[in-house]
């Protein structure tokens, strides 16, 4: 017995956002961020637009999508976790309005988890080893969205051109078939913890009369870190673990928050370039989804099929990072 993906689905807004409107609004900050966005490798990014799109609209809209692609109703999911760490609401669970909206059964378990940037990679690895240890559970609904863009202080480089607005979901199912989870590897250095933080003032503050609106914004303090040794020993040890070697691996589904990410990955685990899936510059960064954004592009477009190996890898706010290791 073990847990596939049985199906992924995706919501974003239509509205996309082109390199050329941040380059203007920094320009007349007196700030060139061509360089940078070339860097990151952005092009363009999915932005919300409207007062109808959030965080959770977005994550119930994929929810639905990802049902009617199973062919499956609200009535056959026993799970259902939602990641963000720009949720809508802190209260009621952002999972327990999902299953009003999709009509869930009475005896379903819901729940948010927010690790952040990793949340839905958490998530995944979470759904999976619970629906394989609890015989009463056969199908998990993993829910990973972010309305970021209105929460990147406009006056910040680093963040504010880098972020884009997504959600997705998708369907665990217990199976006999010889595929679905297999492993997964954790790495946390907590000593830069206060390099990031939202909100930025702390919750505690929100109500004060010394509060800015910028201070309840996202905070980033500038992070030179190299992180990309944490996601190659990460990888290698998770495949050395489970006996594969990097040749075995099919597809590699990575935090799309930077392109030199892939590319330190590709350059020092010797991957074949197009077994790395990078979005990052059609969607920009979408944070908790990050990795599955690639991994639905993959999906899609028939570079990954079932039976292949895939690694996911994505790291959070300041140093927690996780890969897991699945045969889709």
């Amino acid at each position: 017995m073990n847990v596939k993906i049985k199906v992924i689905e995706t919501e974003y807004p239509d509205n996309i956002v082109k390199n050329e409107f941040y380059i203007n609004h920094f320009k007349e900050q007196g700030k060139d961020i061509n360089r940078l966005l070339e860097a990151f490798g952005r092009n363009e990014r999915r932005i919300v637009n409207n007062n109808n799109d959030t965080t959770l609209s977005m994550g119930i809209k994929a929810s639905l999508k990802a049902l009617e692609s199973a062919n499956l109703t609200g009535d056959d999911i026993d799970l259902i976790i939602f990641s963000s760490q720009f949720p809508e609401y802190m209260c009621p669970t952002q999972a327990l309005i999902v299953h009003n909206a999709i009509k869930g059964k009475s005896d379903a378990i819901v729940m948010d988890l927010n690790v952040n940037c990793l949340g839905m990679l958490v998530t995944l690895d979470t759904a999976a080893r619970q629906l394989l240890q609890n015989h009463k559970l056969k199908r998990a609904l993993i829910i990973g969205a972010d309305y970021a863009s209105i929460h990147m202080k406009r006056s910040d480089e680093f963040t504010y051109p880098m972020f884009g607005d997504a959600g997705c979901a998708m369907i665990l199912e217990k199976t006999d078939e010889e595929c679905g989870f297999i492993d997964s590897d954790y790495f946390t250095d907590s000593e830069k913890c206060s390099a990031v933080m939202y909100p930025a003032c702390g919750s505690s503050s929100y109500y004060k009369d010394t509060t800015s609106y910028d201070d309840m914004k996202f905070g980033w303090s500038e992070c030179n870190d190299d992180v990309i040794h944490i996601a190659v020993n990460s990888i290698k040890k998770l495949l050395k673990d489970n006996n594969l070697k990097v040749s075995d691996v099919s597809a590699f589904c990575l935090s799309q928050f930077a392109l030199p990410l892939a590319n330190g990955c590709i350059d020092r685990l010797r991957l074949d370039s197009e077994k790395v899936i990078f979005i990052g510059d059609k969607f920009g960064y979408t944070g908790t989804s990050s990795p599955f954004m690639a991994f639905n592009e993959g999906v899609k477009s028939g570079k990954i099929k079932r039976g292949d190996y895939v690694v996911f890898w994505s790291i959070a706010a300041t140093k927690t990072a996780c890969s897991v290791l699945f045969k889709y």
